[in-house]
């Protein structure tokens, strides 16, 4: 039975997509046979692994709405160990039609039972918003990570948040965990990413993972060439800190 890990946090711009397919392409290239799914309707982690939207024929939106089995949709991607349940625009529709489906909650998790023996970790890209495709990657994973950037109102809305994970706890997925809390977007010249950091280790305790991840040029390059860090620049501070993260996560498994 594989691990599945939900990246979510309804802010945006938080770092959130880059550390999905950072940590789905490291945990690739260790050895390990990964699904990376994107329910984001922005699709932005499948085109970050060089997957062309426009050559997509059935995407999640498909698996979701139209029953289609989720065998046939998922892609091989160009790192081995590392398959992706895709993403496009189409799924923004999902949001409505799921509305009035019975168990619509459910329906990732459903679609998912089938094929779990096949991988040993899952990892959802979850959209920036507290909304039904949300929670079903919520119901669908044993843990959720937490990107937090190092910024001006970086803890805004956890607390919302938090209360949504209560919620499927309390209703939808009782053995719901959050697994760590990433602190993105670190630069160590400002005083401002010091004392968010202070600020989030204070809330969170050791729920924040060790490694911080920093403001780095080449990790905001490497999406533009559907790369993942390690294969875009192996040496840039962005793919120490990602790799330093994947260990620490398999560390704390």
């Amino acid at each position: 039975m594989s691990l599945t890990y939900a990246v979510v946090n309804q802010k945006g711009g938080v770092g959130k997509t880059t550390t999905t397919v950072n940590l789905a392409a490291y945990l690739a290239t260790f050895g390990k046979k990964i699904l990376m799914i994107d329910i984001d309707p922005q699709s932005n982690a499948t085109v970050g692994l060089g997957i062309d939207r426009a050559n997509i024929k059935n995407c999640l939106y498909d698996v979701l709405i139209e029953g289609f089995p989720v065998e046939e949709v998922i892609q091989k991607s160009a790192i081995s160990n590392l398959d992706v349940l895709p993403s496009t625009p189409r799924l923004a529709g999902a949001e409505v039609e799921l509305v009035p489906l019975e168990e619509r909650e459910f329906k990732l998790k459903q679609a998912l039972s089938l094929i779990q023996d096949r991988y040993e970790t899952i990892i959802i890209d979850c959209p920036p918003s507290l909304s039904l495709l949300t929670v079903n990657a919520l119901v669908a994973a044993n843990e959720v990570i937490i990107p937090i950037q190092c910024e001006y109102y970086a803890l805004e809305g956890i607390s919302q948040l938090n209360k949504t994970l209560e919620l499927i706890r309390e209703n939808l997925n009782p053995e719901l965990k959050i697994r760590g809390i990433v602190l993105t977007m670190f630069d160590p010249r400002t005083l401002l990413s010091a004392q968010v950091a202070a600020e989030a280790r204070k809330f969170f305790g050791n729920k924040v993972f060790k490694t911080v991840v920093p403001r780095n040029i080449r990790l905001a390059e490497s999406p533009g060439f559907g790369q993942p860090i390690i294969f875009y620049d192996p040496g840039s501070k962005g793919a120490e800190a990602y790799e330093n993260l994947c260990r620490e996560v398999l560390d704390n498994g």
